[in-house]
């Protein structure tokens, strides 16, 4: 790959992980595109898809905010009421939800959220089917939604599930126009069945990371997901990934190795999530090449009181700066 004064990097995800892998690339590059998995349906976002007939905002929104460059709109954008009616909501879900229904364009909505936070590339929408992520058991049973496969207990043994889209969704061509043309596209850290293969399932996606020429690389998952991804280790997921992909398309793994503050690894595991683990000998002579960093962001995590949605989200993260540098080291190399 020649190397370029104006790399152009993709962000495959959504939620928090490309939220923070987002906040740190910025910094460094100026050309990158956050595509966006479409099917979550819980929470705020949830209730606007019930009753509004929208695509999801959510995921969207933390990548504009992500790529944000005003600090008082990404304050605004991620305000929640806790509240009324709106209790829940945020303001920057609302916003985007109310010009799809202006414009019947849920792209044009995005669009022009981007412009007025002004962000630093770009943000689309993976598909704009509006789609019911579906899970097929070894056993033959169905679990419908993203949220509800999120929180599914496949208990210990691997089960492996078949995971599919209703209706059938094909990658827009702007998504699919900018992986054709990415030198680097991240696969970020996330929710291994409720929001990274949704993304990977999608119908062109894996066409895509087959003949792009871009290095593709994970960004490995801090912790593990109980009764979900209980004893995977690193590659574990790449194995998964590469499943739903149908190919051994990873060229990197990025991985933590590093623990956290023994008062958090403490309340983790009594909940239930583990480290994710490593095996070196094993990733070793892989068709991908595995950097190890230790990747725990020191920083504590601000989590405000009244917003019950936060508090349940994860006080471990990612170094975004470390993961940033890192990944303009793959670049460079």
């Amino acid at each position: 790959m020649d190397i370029k004064k104006n790399p152009k990097f993709v962000v495959i995800g959504g939620g928090t992980g490309s939220f923070t892998v987002l906040s740190g690339l910025k910094q460094y590059v100026q050309d990158i595109t956050a595509v966006v998995n479409m099917a979550d349906d819980g929470g705020s976002t949830g209730i606007l898809r019930d009753e509004l007939g929208v695509l999801p905002p959510g995921d969207v929104r933390q990548c504009l905010v992500a790529l944000s460059e005003s600090n008082q709109l990404r304050d605004l954008f991620t305000y929640r009421f806790n509240e009324g009616s709106l209790t829940g909501h945020t303001f920057g879900n609302l916003f985007i939800s109310a010009v799809e229904k202006m414009t019947d364009s849920f792209e044009s909505a995005v669009a022009l959220a981007g412009s007025l936070l002004r962000i630093q590339g770009r943000v689309l929408p993976i598909t704009t089917e509006k789609v019911t992520l579906t899970m097929k058991l070894n056993d033959g049973t169905l679990v419908s939604g993203e949220h509800s496969i999120g929180k599914y207990r496949l208990g210990e043994a691997r089960m492996f599930p078949d995971l599919s889209l209703s209706p059938n969704a094909e990658i827009t061509d702007q998504a699919k126009q900018a992986i054709m043309e990415a030198d680097i596209v991240v696969i970020a850290p996330g929710n291994l069945y409720g929001s990274i293969a949704p993304a990977l399932i999608v119908d062109g996606v894996a066409e895509c990371l087959k003949s792009t020429k871009a290095r593709v690389v994970y960004i490995a998952n801090l912790v593990t997901k109980p009764d979900q991804t209980d004893g995977f280790k690193v590659h574990d997921y790449v194995d998964e990934i590469e499943r739903f992909v149908g190919a051994k398309v990873i060229d990197y793994v990025i991985f933590n190795t590093d623990e956290p503050p023994k008062s958090l690894l403490k309340k983790y595991t009594h909940d239930g999530e583990y480290i994710v683990e490593f095996d070196l000998d094993y990733m070793h002579g892989k068709h991908y090449k595995a950097n190890g960093l230790p990747l725990i962001d020191g920083t504590p995590v601000v989590v405000s009181s009244t917003d019950s949605i936060s508090r349940q989200r994860s006080l471990i993260r990612h170094d975004s700066d470390l993961l940033a540098r890192e990944l303009m080291r793959i670049y460079f190399s």
